[in-house]
């Protein structure tokens, strides 16, 4: 498949908010794409690389190159390149990234120059996600969509799915299932705003900690185990915690869904950072065991003693899962019979936060595990952490957001000035990208065609789920999922936001 179909493709759906228009643009790009197109096809309709972050900055993608006349690439010509591109390293790799960047400019047309340039800066967000693409791909082969999305469920890959369902048609589906040793996406909540809100919902329901941790699945057979993320990647060597854990229950074959966080010496949970810095540890892990030990927590059986769980409800499921699994290791949990039990609910929420957990998950009694989806029958809810900030900068952006400033440079009131707290291009309306890049540009002091830097006048009030270290920015901070929330020309500078009270109400971070 030429690049210059998919590039086409992905404006169109950037271009429709209509999800039966989205449904069937993809239905008409898998059945002109092949078998072996698709893998590459689906994480670049979603703005993702299948070879994961290639390092190139700006400045290898900052010269303008001149484009092509006519379309020759094909995406898996785009995607061996990549694939050579990633592999460069040592004296001398810049230059040589950018000649390969360059080589592969020059072959594009000035469409694909655009769609390409959003691919490798990480802004092709075009709305066509998985969930589109599962409806997309079940109406190309006339598969029945929820069988496509069960497959998915399974497979732990859309991809996997595809090129099977093209290459041999919907029978191929039957050849997925769910298997000990093989990951499945996990099941996914959706927000609610308070627990009375959930509890309302859901009705008879049970209360979750939500923790702040590492998602993990857990996968036992035997004298085998294995550990794998929410993304499927398999860190069992990283976590010999969780080997020994398993090697502990009772059972001898299952699959379990739960979390690894890690507890300071009163119980209490070390900050997020801790935790990530030791699950993504590679080297020394028994030394990284125990400087940083973490902890196993599970809240769902997906698969107990061969037999599948997963259309069971909740109920049923922790059944299970309390047989195989000691309290120590599940999950703290109230239940409540509806609405009328909400003050109850609150009441945990309180515990879970003095406790210093994040929130609390509500799940109902009845609901199946519907994994690889964002269900409604769980909602999470957790305390919103508010900013005012002064924007210091703003890039342009790119895709759709090509001619507006999109991601935004946050900036904390400091003794002397203010220091930058991280970046955001979330949580924008269309017309609040227009509003803000006029405004903005009425207070650049300059301009390098990539950032456009601004007098600190303009306030925006920021979301943020938390706070973590890090040395690229100034105060040794940055905010952890920042989302733009509104502008507040009502504020000054003077009133945004302090570093000094940032870092005081996040001891977990700074202690």
């Amino acid at each position: 498949m030429l690049l210059s179909r998919l590039a086409h493709v992905s404006q169109e759906v950037a271009a429709t908010s209509a999800r039966s228009r989205k449904t069937a643009l993809l239905a008409e790009l898998f059945r002109d794409a092949g078998a072996d197109d698709v893998p590459i096809v689906i994480p670049y309709l979603a703005g993702r690389l299948p070879q994961g972050r290639l390092g190139i900055g700006w400045k290898v993608l900052g010269g303008r190159v001149a484009p092509a006349a006519e379309p020759t690439l094909t995406v898996r010509e785009v995607d061996a390149r990549l694939t050579a591109l990633g592999k460069v390293s040592g004296t001398g790799s810049q230059a040589e990234r950018a000649r390969l960047v360059g080589e592969l400019m020059a072959s594009a047309t000035e469409d694909e120059q655009r769609f390409l340039f959003g691919l490798l800066t990480g802004e092709v967000r075009q709305g066509a996600l998985d969930a589109v693409a599962v409806e997309g791909l079940a109406e190309a082969t006339g598969a029945p969509a929820g069988d496509v999305r069960r497959a998915v469920m399974l497979a732990g890959s859309l991809q996997t799915v595809a090129r099977a369902l093209l290459a041999d048609g919907p029978g191929a589906l039957d050849g997925f299932r769910l298997t000990v040793g093989r990951p499945v996406l996990p099941m996914l909540a959706h927000t609610a705003a308070s627990v009375s809100e959930a509890v309302g919902k859901l009705g008879a329901c049970a209360v979750e900690e939500k923790l702040d941790g590492i998602r993990v699945q857990l996968h036992r057979d035997g004298e085998n185990v294995r550990v794998y993320t929410r993304t499927l990647d398999d860190i069992t060597d990283r976590l010999p915690e969780l080997t020994a854990a398993a090697m502990e229950l009772r059972g001898e074959r299952f699959i379990l869904d739960g979390e690894v966080i890690a507890l300071d010496d009163h119980g209490r949970p070390r900050s997020f950072q801790e935790t990530a810095g030791r699950v993504g540890s590679r080297v020394d892990v028994a030394a990284a065991a125990e400087t940083v030990p973490v902890s196993p927590v599970f809240f769902d059986a997906l698969s107990v003693g061969g037999r599948e769980l997963l259309d069971l409800p909740f109920t049923e499921r922790h059944v299970e899962l309390a047989r195989l699994v000691p309290e120590p290791m599940r999950v703290r949990r109230t239940l409540v019979s509806g609405p009328d039990d909400a003050a109850e609910a609150e009441s945990f929420l309180a515990d879970t936060l003095a406790r210093g957990h994040e929130g609390v998950v509500v799940k109902a009694l009845d609901a199946p595990y519907s994994a690889g989806r964002r269900g409604a029958s769980w909602l999470k809810v957790k305390p919103v952490h508010t900013l005012d900030l002064v924007v210091l900068a703003a890039e342009w952006g790119h895709g759709r957001r090509t001619g507006k400033l999109s991601n935004l440079h946050l900036g904390a009131r400091t003794g002397d000035g203010f220091a930058m707290l991280g970046k955001t291009f979330k949580g924008m309306t269309d017309a609040m990208l227009t509003w803000q890049t006029e405004r903005l540009r009425e207070l650049a002091v300059e301009d390098d065609g990539h950032v456009v830097t601004v007098r600190p006048e303009l306030i925006v009030e920021i979301a943020y789920d938390g706070l973590q270290r890090s040395t690229r920015y100034p105060a040794g901070v940055t905010l952890r999922f920042a989302r733009v929330v509104r502008y507040r020309e009502d504020k000054t500078p003077a009133e945004t936001d302090t570093v000094d009270a940032l870092l005081a109400a996040h001891p977990e971070v700074t202690r």
